[in-house]
């Protein structure tokens, strides 16, 4: 199976078309105001509003309350939530959309718990811990921590490149892979041809 691909941190329509006319799976929209990636309600429903279809739009979190995901759920036509901060599950389950949790990668994690701890979860995205951000560090996590065969989709994240995706899925195979950092010009800014190499880096992974 030929992993997903979700390109996180989408702030303008250009790189929204790109990525959709590239092959991306899903968009990830982040609506955490301390990111350099941060995007608001309004601009992100601009975008989503002249989408094709069949492109999964993802908003993203980090410890925000309940009133502000649901407002950006009002606002903007979301299909995913992903929750990347210390959020439980009976945090993440209230809003009766669909959700992923991000799970930072520290040297302790024990990813069979997080999978009973979020059982509700559609996937578990696993990330690189950094003690500054919140994603988007740019760096890669030890791929060799991921248990084989796990009972719930894991998205890998984290560094990721085209230079290095290919090695990944030679590697593991997830259920999905979401890029940022590594397919930008700038932060918030993507790189056509970035991202069109990465997507061809998982479509052909398998050659």
């Amino acid at each position: 199976m030929i992993a997903k691909v979700k390109f996180c941190g989408i702030t303008n329509l250009q790189d929204a078309i790109s990525a959709s006319e590239l092959g991306a799976d899903a968009l990830g929209f982040v609506f955490y105001s301390e990111s350099s990636r941060f995007i608001t309600i309004k601009n992100a429903n601009e975008i989503i509003k002249k989408l094709p279809p069949f492109i999964t739009t993802v908003g993203l979190f980090v410890n925000q309350s309940k009133s502000e995901v649901e407002e950006a759920i009002k606002g903007c036509p979301l299909n995913l939530l992903q929750f990347h901060g210390d959020e439980d599950e009976l945090f993440c389950k209230q809003f009766n959309l669909p959700y992923i949790k991000a799970i930072s990668m520290k040297s302790d994690v024990n990813l069979l718990k997080c999978i009973k701890d979020y059982d509700s979860a559609k996937a578990l995205l696993l990330d690189t811990y950094s003690k500054d951000k919140k994603g988007g560090s740019g760096k890669v996590f030890d791929w060799g921590a991921i248990p084989p065969n796990p009972s719930k989709p894991f998205i890998v994240a984290g560094g990721l490149t085209p230079d290095n995706i290919k090695t990944l899925l030679k590697t593991i195979s997830p259920y999905g892979v979401d890029v940022s950092s590594g397919i930008e010009v700038d932060k918030g800014l993507k790189d056509y041809k970035l991202m069109k190499e990465f997507i061809l880096g998982v479509t052909n992974a398998g050659i």
